[in-house]
């Protein structure tokens, strides 16, 4: 996503993706919102989504909830919750196709779509591990990269359909920048989402900017520009500056510190399961 902060810490301790299940790791969540809904089938998808229940302003704690469970079950869950998760996700999706007044066609059961979300997940996970763990090795980087596929697969992404190795990644990557593009509309939309707005008044106001720092430090050049984000060489530094003194908090705390709240999301996940309620 963006250039690793150099650190001192072996890599070879952290081979797992669930490694990566980070909380502090939800600095990051904002820009890698941006970089999914950069497609306009994605960020149309999202800014007209008719379903009611996941629309972040008018109830962002079951959608924050939502979306930290499909993270959380698709890097940690079982074989059956990664299942009856997807089931709720289908049904919700079902919902969310362009209609003739919509400026782009979309379809949330469009596989390239599917490929680019789960595309984007998977750098959002790799940039916290480069930052909080070091760079890891190429054994590391391909077991890694396997595991990944589950970011996929937990949606609609057929195993077949996600790049063999990490190199037909980046190829694949590469490419798909080609058809990126952020208008006024859905660009209106992610700023508002960046400054937290969808939160109370004093909450986006004390903390809205910090927000807008961090998303476009972890932004990649390209996503700035869509967004009309400034960035310099002074922020750069600060930037850095703050993920080296988290990565070294990171390094020295516990695991089920370092997990959480996605260790807490997946405990009310299993209980969700248990009691035969909804799970999106």
């Amino acid at each position: 996503m963006r250039r690793a902060v150099a650190v001192a810490v072996s890599a070879t301790k952290v081979r797992r993706i669930e490694d990566a299940v980070l909380g502090v790791g939800l600095l990051a969540g904002n820009a890698n919102v941006i970089m999914q809904l950069a497609r306009p089938g994605v960020g149309y998808g999202v800014v007209e989504s008719r379903v009611e229940s996941g629309q972040l302003f008018r109830h962002p704690v079951k959608r924050t909830r939502t979306t930290l469970a499909y993270l959380v079950v698709a890097a940690m869950g079982t074989d059956q919750e990664k299942e009856l998760f997807r089931r709720g996700v289908n049904r919700a999706h079902a919902q969310v196709r362009s209609t003739d007044a919509s400026p782009v066609a979309y379809n949330a059961f469009d596989p390239d779509l599917q490929l680019w979300v789960a595309a984007c997940l998977y750098k959002g996970f790799e940039d916290n591990y480069r930052i909080f763990f070091g760079e890891p090795d190429a054994a590391t980087v391909e077991a890694f990269y396997r595991e990944g596929a589950v970011l996929g697969t937990t949606l609609q992404v057929s195993a077949e359909a996600w790049p063999p190795d990490r190199a037909a990644f980046e190829e694949y990557w590469a490419e798909s920048l080609d058809a990126i593009s952020i208008d006024d509309t859905v660009r209106a939309y992610l700023y508002d989402v960046t400054m937290l707005a969808w939160l109370p008044r004093p909450v986006a106001l004390l903390f809205g900017r910090f927000n807008r720092f961090v998303t476009t430090g972890f932004l990649p050049e390209r996503f700035r520009e869509e967004m009309r984000l400034p960035w310099n060489g002074r922020d750069q530094r600060r930037f850095d500056a703050l993920m080296s003194a988290l990565a070294a908090i990171v390094r020295r705390v516990p695991p089920v510190v370092r997990r959480f709240p996605f260790n807490l999301v997946l405990w009310d996940l299993r209980r969700r399961i248990r009691t035969g309620r909804p799970l999106v």
